[in-house]
């Protein structure tokens, strides 16, 4: 009895550990993936004499591109390796990243492109896109090998941190930089870099890729999962290019990952060029709102993926993401407080639900020893129509065509929509060990 009470002590502390990283995780993966454009598109613009929004965004749109084979190959190292031995180095990579973002200069308080060395500009960009997926695959392996019964309460925990940066990165700091900092952002990203190394540390220091490295079980239970003692081996790749639901899980999953990283990344331009930049500092206050009440909508997903199942809250969440989109397609070029409010609500839904629908959906789909060899064919996959997201929305809302990239958006969550009501038969992989809670809660 005393061992016992003594494993579940360890455990708590592992996973106390692990919700602190898994938050500053996911608040790096949406800062670095693709929201801090806001930031940099904020404070370098071309009428301010520094770069044009296309080159601002040209490395990011490059490293799209190359992050869909880097998915696939950090989602084999994974497996090959360990989880924390491929996260730790390029933490600490992307922490060089964001200290290169800022040693290029190139804002319009300095002067703009005179200031600035756009090659480490690039490069920097570069590397910070290509590293910034470690933290979301990483993250969600570890809470998926952690966790089973409580999957979706966890992944909202550890889906704070995209809205968080959503609070601090997209709404709140443009604010600070602008009124406090005079336009600087480098101490901003100097403080992210940091941040990133921290982690690292914290990571190899206290964390272990299996509770069954530590002589634990999932959840903190006395027995190792009843659901996994049939066929638990990782797929090939070949096994699972040949699976019909890994393709329509693409499919499901493509519309977030397109829709999400186009419009956070564009929300700036958007604003600006529809009212300049009065208007999108205004704007900025409903979208830390919505940010923070998206803290609230992931709590609300997760209880929601434990109670209904991954594939309804999917659902729930695919019809979610169309308020902020069909609201931003008809937003003026005026201060609309009521279109505003109505955007925040949106942003909260979609922004809390992404991070924890998404490992839920693969695990409901596969299981805890399938997700990751399953996860790193589907997301790259996901990350091909999602690498060209961000000039998309750019070129055509600074083309004056603002209408026909949010139309593009809706159109693609109805296909997602419509192809996850095909799968809605489908059982969870861990049922035997879920269904244990729901009757224990019952």
């Amino acid at each position: 009895m005393k061992t016992e009470k003594t494993k579940k002590r360890r455990f708590i502390v592992f996973a106390v550990i692990l919700s602190i990283l898994s938050i500053l995780c996911m608040f790096m993966f949406a800062g670095l993936h693709s929201e801090h454009m806001n930031v940099i598109q904020t404070f370098i613009t071309e009428k301010g004499g520094g770069w044009s929004a296309n080159m601002t965004m040209l490395p990011m749109t490059i490293g799209n591109l190359i992050c869909i084979v880097l998915t696939f190959v950090f989602g084999t190292l994974f497996i090959r390796v360990g989880v924390r031995k491929i996260m730790i180095p390029f933490m600490i990579l992307s922490g060089l990243g964001c200290a290169g973002i800022s040693l290029a200069n190139g804002l319009d308080c300095f002067g703009g492109a005179a200031s600035g060395n756009y090659p480490l500009f690039f490069a920097s960009m570069m590397v910070v896109r290509c590293a910034s997926p470690i933290f979301q695959m990483g993250a969600m392996m570890l809470i998926t090998n952690w966790f089973i019964r409580l999957r979706g309460r966890m992944a909202s925990i550890c889906s704070m941190g995209a809205t968080l940066f959503t609070v601090v990165g997209t709404s709140a700091m443009p604010n600070v930089i602008a009124k406090s900092w005079s336009g600087d952002y480098r101490p901003f990203y100097y403080g992210v870099g940091a941040l990133c190394v921290i982690m690292a540390v914290v990571l190899g220091v206290c964390l272990k890729d299996f509770p069954e490295d530590s002589g634990l079980y999932p959840d903190g239970t006395e027995q190792a999962p009843k659901s996994e003692k049939g066929d638990d081996m990782p797929m090939k790749v070949s096994e699972v290019l040949r699976d019909p639901i890994a393709w329509k899980l693409a499919v499901v999953q493509s519309a977030p990952t397109v829709l999400i990283s186009g419009m956070m990344s564009s929300m700036a331009l958007s604003f600006i060029t529809r009212g300049g930049s009065e208007l999108w500092l205004q704007a900025t206050v409903f979208v830390s709102a919505g940010a923070i009440a998206g803290v609230a909508c992931s709590l609300l997903f997760g209880v929601l993926n434990d109670k209904l199942g991954a594939l309804i809250t999917q659902a729930l969440f695919l019809g979610s993401m169309l308020i902020p989109t069909v609201t931003l397609l008809f937003m003026p070029s005026h201060k609309s407080t009521v279109l505003l409010v109505i955007l925040a609500v949106g942003l909260a839904l979609t922004l809390g639900a992404a991070p924890v629908t998404h490992p839920c959906l693969v695990a409901h789909l596969y299981g805890r020893r399938k997700f990751q060899s399953v996860n790193r064919v589907t997301m790259a996959i996901e990350m091909i129509p999602g690498a060209f997201s961000g000039i998309m929305m750019t070129s055509l809302i600074g083309s004056g065509h603002a209408w026909l990239a949010y139309l593009i958006l809706i159109i693609l969550d109805v296909i997602s929509f419509v192809t996850l009501m095909t799968m809605m038969k489908i059982p969870d992989a861990n049922a035997a060990d879920r269904d244990s809670l729901r009757h224990k809660a019952g």
